[in-house]
């Protein structure tokens, strides 16, 4: 064997987890994201929901489908704390049509960002009881289709307008009462690299069986002034791969793992780049502890 043909299928070994969050290349349609990671040699997609919907649901199955990429997760579902009637029916369609997406693009993850306080609210506790509600309420019908609810905890500064629920620890508590195929949680290191417990809550979502997905990406400071924009390439912030990474190994997590970025700078590069960039710092910084 040549010592190309030895590169090119190490090369293809040490990528064949690796899965582009179309979050990450977000000036990209689907179908330039799709042909980036057919040029970038990278095996799986994570798309959103609204990408896909720009592209027609069938003609974005097809498009991921013809490439033969598959689909590691679909984002995303969620925003369950609605306090009025006509709120939570609107989520609970909402959520039941995300599900029948996933079927449609052939991944059995959908992930929920459960919501924050609902308008001019201050009852964290209600509006928490009201997610376990409307997740009671969907879980059957995720369950009948064969998606798996993916609860991903957020960082706290996103506690009051995007997900109450911060620790990896109070998703794993809502997704007790329920079978791990149904209800799973996600591991995203920008949002609980800071939490205390995360080592023991890691261990405990291996030994359930509920890790569902884990994302990748850096903390950067100074945080951005809209702080949704914080994320960064891995390597750039101050969060500890290796650490994190050899926990969901051992935890024995072997599935995709996702590389979700929000960050301007990175949005106005050009993707091809990005993406080198995203391989290289995941054959150094990830790959090593997966």
């Amino acid at each position: 064997m040549s010592d190309f043909s030895r590169l090119s299928d190490f090369s293809r070994l040490s990528l064949n987890r690796l899965s582009l969050n179309t979050a990450t290349t977000k000036k990209w349609t689907l179908a330039q994201a799709v042909d980036g990671c057919v040029r970038a040699g990278i095996p799986a997609i994570g798309p959103w929901r609204d990408i896909v919907a720009d592209a027609g649901l069938d003609k974005a199955a097809k498009l991921i489908k013809d490439a033969g990429l598959r689909v590691s997760s679909l984002c995303r579902g969620g925003f369950l704390t609605a306090a009025d009637a006509e709120g939570q029916a609107a989520a609970l369609a909402d959520n039941r049509a995300a599900v029948l997406e996933a079927v449609a693009l052939d991944t059995q993850e959908l992930f929920l960002v459960v919501g924050g306080l609902a308008p001019g609210e201050k009852d964290v506790v209600a509006a928490r009881q009201r997610v376990a509600d409307r997740l009671e309420d969907l879980v059957p019908f995720a369950v009948e289709h064969g998606v798996r609810l993916v609860l991903e905890p957020l960082h706290p500064m996103y506690a009051a307008d995007r997900a109450l629920i911060s620790t990896l620890g109070q998703a794993l508590d809502l997704a007790a009462p329920y079978d791990a195929k149904a209800v799973g949680v996600a591991v995203d290191t920008f949002h609980v690299w800071w939490d205390p417990e995360l080592k023991q809550q890691i261990e405990r979502a291996g030994r359930e069986h509920r890790i569902a997905s884990y994302q990748v990406c850096d903390f950067n400071l100074p945080i951005a002034a809209d702080a949704l924009l914080s994320r960064g390439m891995m390597g750039d912030g101050v969060i500890d791969f290796a650490t994190i990474g050899t926990w969901v190994r051992d935890a024995g997590y072997t599935g995709d793992i996702e590389v979700e970025i929000f960050n301007q700078d990175i949005w106005d590069a050009g993707g091809d780049s990005v993406l080198e960039t995203m391989k290289q710092r995941y054959a150094e910084l990830v790959l090593p502890f997966a």
